[in-house]
């Protein structure tokens, strides 16, 4: 870990992982079962993940941003059987189904008296990650089940590895937490081929630079929101470090602005490479320098899947205009209790969609050019505006609300609420500052408004459709 110094080596990885998955078979849990893990990045969290894997568990980590309701929902629908918390996040956790509720001070109890022998039926296990929806809760992500033969990987995996060139060689600098899908995949391709990974509990950008030095780190992942901060650090200051180690510098989560990857580039040199995908796992395009350099604001061309861009009528549109981005022929997956939803992810074709928008040019470069449903990505965090709408409806001074994306300079985008008052209700700062607390409350903090614009009336068509365009636009011209 960065903070502390710690270091793991990988016999002291695979004892405590092993042991772990000792400790989940004796608490009853057999392939195809779930645990999940409330904890900020920490020693502990990767070695409970290779336990889950080693029984062959579905493995659901849940964001330490998250809140008391948001929580409880995915403990009540991700049907895990074991809940491993760390101290400081326990009182988040109230009336959880889970049948054993472990802190991280008791895993450590059961572990140190675990044998480390390897499983007798060891298998691979299952991530299920949670990926809000454009409407409602949080949906859970599966893919193929648990229970295949030790060492079976994703071609998407493989196909990584050979993309960004990860061998034992590798250095990998761990920049965001653990729980998000990109983290979490990339340490697991570190590991499995025996690289090293360097994890940063937390991101500042003078610590990951000063990683980079000391760590001779090759490779690393980022989101915009980090090189906007990293950009904003004086000339003397980013030349303080040497950076020459540095080859791979991959980003992804959100479009990164065409100006802030230009001075990237001029700092970095030709390293970055981006791609886009999704915790679907659906399909993925990427795009080296070179490439880039070539097709500014693109983010690549397919590495797994074909893609297609379709119109709301499903039918296929040509170079240079814009529609549903859809990838044919990747990995299937499916929304956990949610057919409906996984049957909108769908074309009348069977391909599959995170409903972005976008476009091709004519060598088959893909450019995102906007969102379904108007999903806001604030700092490489993809927020959706019913979760907080249904919310602040629950408000007793709320009578009507929308909440959209407004342009932020450091993390892209922030959270906007325009809401209609109940009749009589005064209108002020302290009202705005009410409702505010009321979200921070119940929702992860980035998720929340950061401003709120009163109107007598919302924009509504006779039938209900609320013209969220007319309050949003404004903003973006």
């Amino acid at each position: 870990m960065a903070d502390t110094g710690q270091v793991m080596s990988y016999a002291e990885l695979a004892s405590l992982s092993c042991r772990g998955a000792r400790v989940f078979r004796d608490l009853g849990l057999r392939t195809g079962d779930g645990i999940a893990l409330l904890v900020e990045n920490c020693p502990e969290f990767l070695p409970i993940y290779w336990a889950a894997q080693l029984a062959g568990l579905y493995f659901t980590p849940i964001s330490v941003q998250f809140q008391r309701d948001e929580i409880a929902w995915i403990l009540n629908d991700c049907d895990a059987q074991v809940l491993i918390v760390s101290e400081t996040q326990a009182g988040k956790v109230t009336d959880a189904p889970q049948a054993h509720q472990l802190l991280l001070s008791d895993w450590h109890s059961l572990t140190r008296a675990a044998s480390d022998q390897l499983l007798g039926d060891a298998c691979e296990g299952a991530e299920m990650l949670y990926s809000s929806g454009t409407t409602g809760p949080p949906k859970g992500v599966r893919h193929a089940p648990p229970g295949t033969s030790l060492g079976t990987t994703s071609e998407l995996m493989r196909r990584r590895l050979r993309l960004h060139r990860i061998d034992a060689s590798m250095v990998y600098l761990s920049t965001a937490p653990l729980y998000h899908s990109a983290p979490l995949r990339y340490n697991a391709m570190a590991q499995r081929v025996g690289a090293t990974s360097v994890i940063m509990p937390k991101f500042t950008p003078r610590t990951a630079l000063e990683l980079i030095e000391r760590h001779r780190v090759t490779h690393s992942q980022w989101v915009p929101t980090m090189f906007v901060r990293l950009l904003q650090l004086e000339p003397e200051v980013r030349a303080r470090w040497d950076l020459s180690s540095h080859r791979f510098a991959i980003h992804a989560a959100a479009p990164c602005p065409v100006e802030v990857k230009r001075a990237m580039f001029d700092w970095w040199g030709s390293i970055l490479y981006e791609y886009y995908s999704g915790t679907e796992g659906n399909g993925q395009t990427a795009i080296d320098p070179q490439q880039w350099l070539a097709h500014p604001g693109s983010v690549g061309t397919p590495l797994l899947g074909t893609l297609r861009i379709l119109d709301a009528a499903g039918r296929e549109l040509p170079a240079g205009q814009d529609g549903l981005v859809y990838f044919e022929g990747g990995p299937a997956f499916e929304y956990y209790k949610d057919p409906e939803k996984t049957a909108r992810s769908r074309s009348p074709q069977g391909y599959s969609t995170l409903g972005d928008i976008g476009h091709l040019d004519d060598e088959g470069y893909l450019y995102l050019t906007g969102r379904s449903s108007y999903m806001i990505i604030s700092g490489g965090v993809n927020i959706y505006p019913q979760e907080i709408e249904d919310l602040l409806l629950r408000h007793p001074a709320v009578s009507d609300v929308a909440v959209f994306g407004i342009p932020h300079p450091e993390f892209g985008e922030e959270v906007k609420a325009a809401v209609e008052l109940r009749a009589g209700l005064a209108v002020d700062d302290a009202r705005a500052r009410e409702l505010i607390d009321h979200c921070r409350e119940h929702l992860a903090h980035l998720k929340c408004p950061k401003s709120i614009d009163f109107h007598e009336s919302l924009p509504r068509h006779a039938t209900g459709k609320l013209y969220t365009r007319q309050l949003r636009d404004p903003y973006w011209t």
